[in-house]
């Protein structure tokens, strides 16, 4: 089926004129015939493409899912470390190194 469709349906749209139909059939044909050449270029053509492509798409969820752990880690760090030194500099206006001699 590599494009002796498309060049059918091309051909016979160069003899009779193009209707409708012919034009339809020959955009889908060539859609198709685009679709599995730039599948066949990224290697995604075989049995196996789905199941690769299923993998893919759960790596890239853990992926996303590990970054966003990390930015609620260093957010949550980044917000102790403001409640810490802002109750040290509490107890230093309070004068609470006095208070422990």
């Amino acid at each position: 089926m590599d494009g002796a469709v498309l060049a059918q349906l091309m051909r016979q749209g160069a003899e009779r004129g193009v209707d409708l139909v012919t034009l339809r059939a020959i955009v889908e044909e060539a859609g198709e015939l685009g679709a599995a050449r730039a599948l066949a270029r990224v290697a995604l053509s075989d049995e196996r493409a789905r199941e690769d492509v299923a993998e893919l798409r759960e790596l890239l969820a853990a992926w996303r899912d590990a970054k966003r752990s990390v930015w609620k880690a260093v957010v949550g760090w980044i917000a102790r470390l403001a409640m810490a030194l802002m109750l040290a500099g509490l107890a230093v206006k309070l004068g609470f190194a006095a208070w422990l001699k």
